[in-house]
């Protein structure tokens, strides 16, 4: 299944995650690029997919190659 976006993702440079004081079911997670940060809140379930999903990406990713 091939996916048709209308625009391009920008490259993350920096993230960063953490539960807000007052809504401690929720996570945030913060995605910098060059345009700037954008925030998303997730649910318990959503952090944990999103967090299987990227530990079975960097599985498969190729080992770097070696100077």
């Amino acid at each position: 299944m091939t996916t048709n976006r209308m625009t391009s993702a920008d490259f993350v440079t920096a993230f960063a995650t953490g539960w807000p004081e007052q809504e401690p079911h929720l996570m945030v997670l913060s995605l910098t690029t060059h345009k700037g940060v954008q925030d998303f809140a997730l649910s318990k379930e959503q952090a944990l997919l999103i967090a299987k999903t990227i530990k079975k990406t960097a599985a498969q990713l190729a080992p770097p190659k070696v100077a």
